[in-house]
């Protein structure tokens, strides 16, 4: 296996946990919008991964070769498609003839949980890239 394939799966792993807590963090900041230029509340949004063949030069001819590797990458962004939560808010301007407001389905406990595992996923991805550095280096300072 080359150190360079398994520097490109964890910065395939790196740049799919920087899109998820991009959208936590959107989640969480919208928690509570009741309008958006779309119309109604705002929904929800989750990133869906999915394995892709790791990236390398080489990749194609060697793939057996190469232990399958496979690195990650978000292949859509799906948005929550359940009915928003009705609150008795009369006096709010976006308050329905009833005097109900649609806010978000969002639970900022769980989306809080959530961001610290993309955090925490992101941070085992650098680790990785950062030992994978060290052994390039080492190996180079062998080969002087």
């Amino acid at each position: 296996m080359s150190l360079f394939v398994a520097l490109s799966v964890s910065a395939s792993g790196l740049a799919a946990q920087r899109t998820r807590a991009e959208l936590l963090a959107e989640n969480l900041a919208n928690a509570e919008t009741t309008r958006t230029p779309a119309g109604g509340p705002y929904r929800r949004k989750d990133a869906v991964f999915a394995a892709e063949p790791a990236a390398s030069a080489f990749a194609d001819a060697f793939h057996t070769e190469l232990g399958g590797l496979t690195g990650v990458r978000v292949v859509e962004i799906v948005e929550d498609a359940r009915e928003p939560e009705k609150r008795y808010l009369p006096g709010h301007p976006d308050a329905d003839a009833e005097g109900y407001v649609a806010f978000p389905r969002i639970n900022p406990a769980e989306d809080m949980v959530d961001l610290m595992g993309a955090v925490r996923g992101y941070q085992a991805n650098l680790a990785a890239i950062s030992a994978i550095k060290d052994m390039i280096h080492r190996s180079i300072d062998l080969l002087r």
